[in-house]
């Protein structure tokens, strides 16, 4: 009898044990973990804040941007605005007045004959109009009857710098010159021109309802940058001299290069003069040496009898960049970054109070950035301290800028490393009766 009543004691406490597990695993689904698991002290809230400041912040906040920096060194420049770019990454290593928009003479014919190349037409036959015949000096010297090969043309469109040749080259593109001043214009903002306004394929000085023809010297180095990473452009410009026929066989011409800058340094890649009274000589040239290319523009830089004032300062500029600037790696290689703490996910040590967390990477690149001596790249960590279960493995939780300055260069994506759950009913009830079924044979060892 005793027996009896002892079973039918444990049945009691059994059912007694189940009835309150399914309650707290009700209330756990209600009403989330108890508060001593969603809330931090202020001991742990400070520490947060701390890790964060010490690991996140001190090496990310940026300079104050109202801080002047010393130039390196000043150029005693003879042109009224004067740029050297960067001509891989676009970026203006020295300026001088280089966003005002001036007249840009002949230096427009970098855009003629880019459009030239990128229509697929260099084989086609040209023919002249009377309009293109009228252009003044300098020129080919067409005449109405006559036609030509289109890649013919660009040689005398950039050796010579022929004013009716732009002419015949923009009608065979575009229809009319007019229709073709709007591709030019197109392609200029495609390139993020702003400040670029183009009415003539050869430069000639005009003004329109709308503006001048004419541009910046940053956005004449923008140009010439994106020219120079065409082949055919620079097998063109680079040509000493160049001989051609009519398709008639009729007349011979012979052009020979005006770019002097091929032959002044080492690296010279590519260039364009050129000159109208309200643009002055102008020019925009191209320089590689060491896997670092720059390019310089200049507008306004002197006026007859200052022909060579456009050289000495292109050599200026090219040796500024040549002198001072350098490729380096600023990639943090070595950085560790700090576990990234998962709330509302199943604990690693599977206990009711226990935490998760993801360690985080970053995939290493090289990170090339040519720069100076004196410029300082910042590095901001946007990554949250924690983050809401469940996420997976290579989930990107933040990411990591890089700026040159106040100049952003590059951005990386942020992982995860692996994928963590979200706690849930099951794991609530497999966590109690765990529980349950521990003390119970703890209960009846007794």
């Amino acid at each position: 009898m005793k027996k009896i009543k002892k079973s039918k004691k444990n049945k009691s406490n059994w059912i007694s044990y189940l009835w309150v597990i399914c309650m707290t695993v009700c209330c756990f689904m209600d009403f989330g973990l108890p508060a001593k698991a969603k809330t931090c002290t202020l001991n742990e809230t400070l520490l947060n804040e701390t890790l964060l400041n010490e690991t996140l912040l001190q090496e990310i906040l940026l300079q104050e941007t109202d801080i002047e920096k010393e130039p390196l060194e000043e150029l005693p420049l003879y042109a009224q605005s004067a740029v050297l770019m960067d001509g891989k990454s676009g970026r203006i290593l020295y300026e001088k007045n280089g966003y005002a928009h001036m007249p840009n003479a002949s230096t427009t014919k970098i855009m003629t004959c880019i459009l030239a190349i990128e229509s697929g037409r260099l084989e086609e036959e040209v023919t002249v109009s009377r309009y293109a015949c009228s252009m003044p000096k300098v020129h080919l010297g067409m005449e109405i009857t006559d036609t030509f090969r289109l890649k013919d043309l660009l040689y005398s469109l950039m050796l010579e710098s022929h004013n009716d040749t732009a002419v015949a080259v923009a009608e065979h593109i575009g229809g009319t010159v007019e229709q073709f001043a709007v591709m030019m214009n197109e392609k200029a903002k495609e390139l993020g021109c702003k400040n670029t306004y183009f009415i003539t394929p050869n430069g000639l000085d005009k003004q329109d309802e709308i503006g001048i023809h004419g541009t910046t010297a940053a956005e004449l180095a923008s140009i010439m940058s994106y020219c120079i990473k065409n082949e055919t452009f620079l097998e063109i410009t680079q040509t000493p001299s160049y001989e051609f026929t009519n398709l008639e066989g009729t007349k011979s011409y012979h052009c020979n290069n005006h770019n002097a800058f091929l032959q002044m340094m080492d690296g010279a890649l590519s260039g364009k003069t050129g000159f109208t009274g309200n643009a002055g000589y102008c020019y925009v040239g191209a320089l590689t040496q060491d896997n670092r290319t720059f390019v310089v523009a200049l507008l306004a830089c002197g006026w007859p009898n200052n022909k060579n004032y456009k050289w000495a300062d292109t050599k200026s500029l090219m040796n500024y960049g040549l002198n001072y600037y350098q490729y380096q790696d600023v990639f943090e290689y070595e950085k560790i970054l700090p576990k990234l703490q998962v709330e509302e996910a199943i604990p690693e040590d599977n206990q009711l109070y226990g935490n998760a967390a993801t360690e985080l990477r970053i995939k290493p690149a090289a990170l090339l950035v040519l720069k100076n001596e004196k410029e300082e790249v910042n590095v901001v960590y946007d990554i949250p301290l924690k983050i809401q279960a469940p996420i997976q493995k290579n989930q990107q939780v933040g990411s990591v800028t890089y700026y040159l300055e106040e100049e952003e260069i590059a951005k990386f994506p942020v992982y995860t490393e692996k994928s963590v759950e979200k706690v849930d009913f099951l794991w609530y009830k497999e966590y109690l009766l765990n529980l349950f079924f521990m003390k119970s044979q703890l209960y009846l060892r007794k």
